[in-house]
């Protein structure tokens, strides 16, 4: 697909493993933060930044947000991502507005009415919903999985008695049955995208995408998991 103009708020972790990827995927991406300890412009060459307040019309009326096709709202504060989410849309109706959950009990708050048009949490599925890529265009790799409708996020917190406690995440992903794939894991540093060569520790929560019959035998390979609502991958 062609490039994109792409803002993010937020230069947490979340905005920055967002922006690494979709700036390395060709598209054109503008981070937007307030915290001067979050801008590190050697990190991210490929990557615009903005040092504003995202939540001020005047700043983004200064990032010219309404030439901008996708806005992500991915702070760690879900006032402000709901805040940048209504400013996008209806100030510079941006066509596509993608806001992040934080906190699960704020879920109900995160549709139309704020302006969003996708809330997801973890960074790698909120990258493949902006870059929408058709099944085809997905390599050809053992346990990739495109976000297509009917798809459901799975989330299995590590426990002690787990076999892949102290392993590497790759030891994870090779056992993992065929239709599911590893998003994110979310830990004490937050939520950060998949990292083959990352130990697992106890009490890490692993969010899955799974394909409904694949959540069986996800089951058999880690114990229980919990189904988040099909529809905030729809």
């Amino acid at each position: 697909m062609g490039e994109m103009r792409i803002a993010i708020a937020g230069a947490g972790s979340v905005g920055r493993s967002i922006a690494t990827e979709l700036a390395g995927s060709g598209h054109d991406v503008l981070l937007i933060d307030r915290d001067t300890r979050a801008i590190g412009l050697d990190d991210l060459p490929q990557v615009e930044w903005l040092l504003a307040d995202a939540c001020e019309l005047a700043t983004l009326e200064d990032a010219r947000l309404g030439d901008f096709d996708v806005v992500i709202a991915a702070s760690s504060d879900d006032k402000v991502n709901l805040v940048v989410s209504l400013l996008a849309k209806t100030e510079f109706e941006v066509d596509r507005v993608i806001a992040r959950i934080n906190d699960p009990d704020n879920e109900w708050l995160f549709n139309d009415s704020w302006g969003v048009d996708l809330a997801v949490s973890p960074p790698r599925l909120i990258a493949d919903l902006v870059e929408d890529m058709p099944e085809e265009d997905y390599p050809e790799e053992e346990g990739t999985l495109p976000p297509l409708p009917g798809a459901e996020v799975a989330e299995s917190v590590l426990h002690a008695g787990s076999p892949f406690v102290d392993r590497a995440e790759s030891e994870l992903t090779e056992a993992l049955p065929r239709g599911v794939a590893l998003v994110a894991v979310l830990g004490p540093g937050g939520v950060r995208p998949p990292d083959p060569e990352r130990t697992l520790s106890v009490g890490n929560t692993m969010v899955f995408l799974a394909e409904p019959d694949s959540l069986g035998p996800l089951e058999e390979v880690l114990g229980p998991v919990d189904e988040a609502d099909p529809a905030s991958v729809d």
